[in-house]
């Protein structure tokens, strides 16, 4: 039997949560090896493939030798083209000294909290979150303050929440819109209202995660630096993952105040210096070229959402909203809990998803990762077919729970 070491392990890597879709996913994958035929809907991963201009971008770059360390807040090209796509896509303008390129845009939003953050100072979170957030505000020793909105509200906190939340330790706010895990998109008018209560809180930065930004099946795009007041206090995130499918690229990006972004690629130069070079120059490709591919998966994730919703509602005790972006449903499955079928109790929204896997053999995560405990998350990028498979069982299974 091996010996346990944990005890020489840091109090900060003890404290630190396992990210519970990568735990999920892990589990599924034990499921598939030991022979079950397991659906996987707990990552959140465009089941497309990279477009082939992009690739073939990327093999250009390998051709030609662009294979060497790159500047740590990105290669000139990539920042160019970052630059040039939130003047057309966002009308915000940005020098090369505010753009920061890591390693996905969860370096991106490590690098801030870790620049940002002392033992003191509050970051308030919007719940439900993208289960990394928490972690991310606790390991870079910030205090988390949890803002809940619940199912009746789309999953949004209101201007009044956020007034009623600030003191005057609050360093910070994080939230992302389109939403991971809910989907939901905050409309201009709910983000200017927040913004006017910041208004009157001058020291208050933002960090507006836009990562599902082309993902969006509703008004367009509202980028919160672009409302009055808000571009010097807005560090704005995205990147490459969703809307262009290339979560394995690991290309995030952030543009934000000069004196934020200089800090964050200090941070960066001694933790990983910068993202790959070939993979930097194909993301600048993409940017610059027709989003037609990304538009094409976002109609096609619309149209997924419209029949997941419809089979997820013929689920008895289920609640499901329409969320107006991303690739996730957040059903509020709490009519189960405390229900058994004899052999099986399910207490919680854990043990809901455990159960489901476990049983059903489809792989969903708990929304207690996201801060909702009675509510689950469900990736559908997947095909129809896998997705009509996947509820099939799920309703199959809960059919004997009273």
């Amino acid at each position: 039997m091996a010996s346990d070491h944990s005890h020489f392990l840091s109090d900060q890597i003890k404290s630190l949560g396992e990210s519970a879709t990568l735990k999920m996913s892990a589990l599924a994958r034990e499921l598939t090896a030991q022979g079950h035929d397991v659906i996987s809907l707990s990552i959140g991963q465009p089941d497309f493939d990279t477009p082939d201009h992009i690739k073939d971008a990327a093999k250009e770059a390998l051709d030609k030798g662009i294979t060497g360390y790159t500047p740590v807040p990105g290669l000139v090209k990539y920042r160019e083209a970052i630059i040039n796509k939130l003047k057309r896509d966002n009308g915000l303008d940005y020098n090369m000294k505010q753009i920061v390129v890591s390693n996905g845009a969860k370096q991106c939003i490590a690098n801030i909290c870790l620049a940002l953050c002392n033992s003191t100072d509050e970051v308030i979170i919007f719940t439900p979150y993208w289960v990394s957030y928490i972690e991310i505000v606790k390991f870079a020793g910030g205090k988390p303050v949890i803002l809940k909105a619940p199912i009746e509200n789309d999953f949004k906190v209101s201007a009044q929440q956020l007034e009623d939340a600030i003191t005057a330790n609050t360093k910070l706010i994080i939230f992302s819109s389109p939403c991971n895990p809910t989907g939901s998109v905050y409309t201009k008018p709910e983000l200017e209202a927040i913004a006017e209560v910041l208004r009157r809180h001058k020291d208050i930065f933002v960090v507006s995660d836009e990562i599902y930004e082309y993902i969006n099946f509703g008004d367009p795009h509202t980028s919160f630096a672009g409302l009055e007041g808000m571009y010097d206090r807005t560090i704005t995130v995205n990147g490459m993952s969703k809307g262009f499918a290339m979560t394995g690229w690991r290309l995030g990006y952030m543009a934000a105040p000069e004196w934020i972004a200089s800090a964050c690629a200090k941070i960066q130069g001694q933790f990983t210096s910068g993202a790959s070079a070939f993979g930097q120059y194909a993301a600048a490709v993409a940017l610059d070229s027709s989003l037609e591919t990304s538009y094409a998966m976002r109609d096609e994730f619309e149209k997924r959402k419209h029949m997941i919703i419809g089979l997820l509602q013929d689920i008895p005790g289920f609640r499901v909203n329409d969320p107006q972006g991303a690739f996730y449903i957040f059903p509020n499955v709490s009519h189960y809990f405390g229900k058994t079928n004899g052999k099986d109790t399910i207490i919680d929204a854990d043990s809901f998803a455990m159960e489901i896997l476990n049983n059903a053999h489809v792989g969903i995560v708990s929304g207690s990762a996201f801060g909702n405990d009675d509510c689950i998350r469900i990736s559908y990028a997947a095909s129809e077919e896998t997705l009509r498979e996947a509820v099939r069982r799920i309703k199959a299974f809960l059919a004997d729970f009273s």
